[in-house]
């Protein structure tokens, strides 16, 4: 290898992409950040109490009492889990994306296309149509945790599976693991279907209303049970962003440039079926965050993804924690899923991007 080659081949590995936006990329991190501790006081006070984000601010401050045992019972015991766990499933759900797109160099890329949410979806249905007589030892043992255990588990199999059909003579093809993933998520969905078919008109609202989306049943446990997973697996994104980075350049750049490609693709791959498959687990089917907020922040702090993954984590778990405050307030004293929030703020902002970003899908 020439010498020039060598002097080039530092600078490529820690540079950013061309367009360095760093200066912008690190205030908006900072801009993203309060508006997160703003979001997480505004979800802890609304609703049905008469807690304000300024009295909750007061309490933790001074601690002298501001806040009635009501509303303490209200904002610690109901609010506080439902928060974090929201928080935690934006974060997951938006860094998946981010990872995705960048693994695949792919803008359309999210964790649904290579069928991690479908066979994650199946796992929950299962349990909801053949808890009662197929899986009914297992529902037994498990009680509450049985569909959230059963939907981990249908995203982490669906992940070996893919994992063992893209890899051959110890590389993995992203190619392959891609059309493997339209394949399963097609098969999923299709015995979905089938389960759907069979289900009672209880099951059936189940289904639906799991289909939707929804963080209402967050409690203390499950936080403590899921929300492990899903910080382990938000952690690691940051890690990744140098390998990320290298990869625009191609495969076989990034591995002259040290990166260790197919380690970093199986890294990569299983902490987004990880925060994934615990997401779903616990919130059913929550679409677009994976999809919407890198692209909203690839636009305006640019691709490099050591800035692009915490600011994600940040403006996704901002974004889901707003769309859950709209879904208990805006059709008070019920409560709609937060899919159809998030839904039909996402797919208006999607369709703007496409329009007004044409070169988009050439990036």
């Amino acid at each position: 290898m020439a010498a020039e080659d060598r002097a080039v081949m530092p600078r490529f590995a820690t540079a950013a992409p061309a367009g360095d936006r760093s200066a912008r990329a690190k205030f908006a991190l900072i801009v993203l950040l309060v508006l997160l501790g703003a979001t997480v006081l505004v979800s802890l006070t609304a609703g049905a109490s008469d807690a304000s984000p300024w009295t909750l601010l007061a309490e933790w401050l001074r601690g002298d009492g501001v806040l009635s045992e009501r509303d303490r019972l209200i904002i610690y015991d109901i609010r506080m889990p439902r928060v974090l766990l929201g928080a935690l499933i934006g974060a997951a759900l938006a860094v998946s994306g981010a990872v995705m797109q960048g693994l695949f160099r792919n803008p359309l890329a999210d964790p649904g296309l290579i069928g991690v949410s479908a066979g994650a979806a199946l796992g929950a249905v299962s349990v909801i149509v053949l808890g009662p007589t197929l899986f009914f030892g297992y529902t037994a043992t498990l009680g509450i945790y049985a569909l959230p255990v059963a939907a981990f588990a249908g995203g982490l199999i669906t992940t070996l599976i893919l994992y063992r059909i893209s890899t051959r003579q110890g590389r993995t093809s992203v190619a392959t693991m891609l059309l493997a993933g339209i394949a399963i998520a097609a098969l999923a969905n299709a015995l979905l279907g089938y389960l759907v078919f069979i289900a009672d008109d209880r099951q059936l609202r189940d289904i639906t209303f799991w289909n939707l989306g929804s963080i209402a049943g967050a409690t203390w446990v499950k936080v403590v049970a899921i929300g492990p997973i899903i910080a382990l697996a938000v952690a690691t994104a940051p890690f990744l962003a140098k390998g990320l980075n290298a990869l625009t350049l191609g495969e076989a750049t990034a591995a002259h440039l040290g990166v260790p490609v197919q380690r970093f693709k199986y890294i990569a791959i299983v902490a987004v079926a990880a925060a994934t498959g615990a997401s779903v687990a616990v919130s059913g089917g929550i679409g677009f965050v994976g999809i919407v907020v890198p692209h909203l922040l690839r636009l305006s702090i640019g691709p490099d993804n050591r800035y692009l993954l915490p600011a994600s984590a940040l403006l996704g778990a901002s974004l889901l924690l707003i769309a859950d405050a709209v879904s208990r307030t805006i059709v008070a004293p019920a409560e709609l899923p937060i899919g159809i929030v998030t839904a039909a703020a996402g797919a208006p902002v999607f369709l703007w991007i496409l329009l007004s970003r044409r070169g988009l899908l050439h990036l």
